[in-house]
């Protein structure tokens, strides 16, 4: 029996005249999503996305799996294809739900009728489908108001297909049509988070991380890779960079007031991020700074912060408290990971009292100690890409 997968976009639909681009992304995003499993025909009709395996050894439910995790996708099935003609619909439909309405109580079924001229009409199809289950098996009782499932039944350009329960998709919009933005990308639990919610508006990613040889060590650095492969199977594919951050902390440290250290160090950071994203073609640096979480995240320091970019500074989390951050990062696979007792650069130096409300002349008169741009350009940046795919 054949099977396919059909996908409905969701907000893509009120693209107007750029709809077709949105649609085109999320083709292609599904098809490199897909493509270490086998090859399948992939092409978009009537607001839907058909998803067609052309071997017949593929694992279908891998690969709903991955579908789910793809932006841009409200919801995807799988459905039995069948002729435009009753007797093959009805036989069709008796054996692809076979595996399923034995063990649910009630149902009902639903039709669509794209095709105008089927002769037919929706309600009329719904009607008699439902007559033939109740026929077949014959426990069931029609549920119209909370049924444990819904038969659909749609009749479209080429074929007619029949499928039970839709799934829901990851939502937001397809990876890639709003442009690409710079992640900093720490051990903790908040920055991939960010990354996540950030490519749910369709943000391709790029991340960046920031090392302090000798005080952080390879593990801390093989968690973020970890990370970052875990947002891979949301984001698809992500550019993985470090930074070397030890002589830029040192001099800060050895430099200026110890109050200001944390507000000063995030400064360079985004210095350096600056400096990575005009490279990348980024339009927009992402932290997963929260208000109030911790001293450098009051109004003030982010004020100082942001004084140095030229770039649009998002952060998806800044209305959040923790427990809402945790459960998004348990949903998305990086909780564990991020929990792990391995620190990174931000946790080494933090100063016993940080200044909570700096001001911005504060800031800059501390710097006039450094040479600010010697210490950027001195900021070696890992070149070699890991290139990093979900998970074969």
């Amino acid at each position: 029996m054949k099977e396919i997968i059909l996908i409905k976009c969701g907000e893509i639909a009120l693209k107007g005249l750029n709809r077709s681009g949105f649609e085109d992304r999320l083709v292609k995003n599904c098809k490199r999503r897909l493509e270490s499993l086998g090859k399948f025909k992939c092409w978009k009709a009537q607001s839907t996305i058909y998803i067609e395996p052309q071997d017949e050894d593929i694992d279908l439910d891998e690969a709903v799996e991955r579908l789910q995790k793809v932006f841009g996708i409200v919801a995807l099935t799988r459905a039995c294809v069948a002729e435009k003609n009753w007797e093959d619909i009805v036989e069709k439909a008796k054996d692809y739900l076979s595996d399923t309405l034995p063990y649910l109580k009630t149902f009902k079924v639903e039709a669509k009728r794209s095709d105008k001229s089927f002769p037919m009409q929706s309600p009329e199809i719904a009607r008699e489908m439902g007559a033939v289950l109740l026929s077949k098996f014959h426990h069931l009782r029609v549920n119209v108001q909370n049924p444990d499932i819904v038969v659909m039944v749609e009749i479209r350009e080429k074929y007619a297909y029949i499928h039970g329960k839709q799934l829901p998709g990851a939502g937001g919009m397809p990876i890639g049509t709003s442009g690409r933005g710079l992640l900093l990308l720490s051990g903790g639990i908040d920055s991939p988070v960010a990354g996540y919610m950030l490519a749910k508006r369709g943000v391709e990613i790029c991340a960046l991380h920031f090392q302090s040889p000798p005080y952080t060590g390879e593990r801390a650095w093989l968690k973020v890779q970890t990370l970052a492969q875990k947002l891979c199977d949301y984001c698809g594919v992500i550019d993985l960079f470090s930074a070397g951050f030890t002589e830029i902390q040192e001099e800060i440290k050895n430099k200026c007031p110890e109050e200001l250290f944390t507000v000063i160090m995030r400064r360079f950071m985004m210095r350096v991020a600056l400096k990575l994203a005009e490279r990348e073609e980024c339009g927009a640096i992402i932290t997963g700074e929260s208000l109030a979480q911790v001293a450098s995240q009051t109004m003030p320091a982010i004020g100082c912060t942001d004084a140095v970019s030229t770039l649009p500074v998002f952060r998806p989390l800044i209305g959040m408290d923790k427990q809402e951050i945790i459960e998004i990062s348990e949903k998305i696979g990086t909780f564990e990971t991020s929990i792990l007792p391995y620190e990174d650069c931000c946790t080494v130096f933090t100063p016993k009292h940080p200044k909570t409300r700096p001001t911005l002349e504060m800031i800059e008169e501390a710097e006039k100690a450094l040479d600010i741009e010697a210490l950027v350009e001195r900021c070696e940046i890992n070149h070699q890409r890991l290139r990093l795919f979900p998970k074969k």
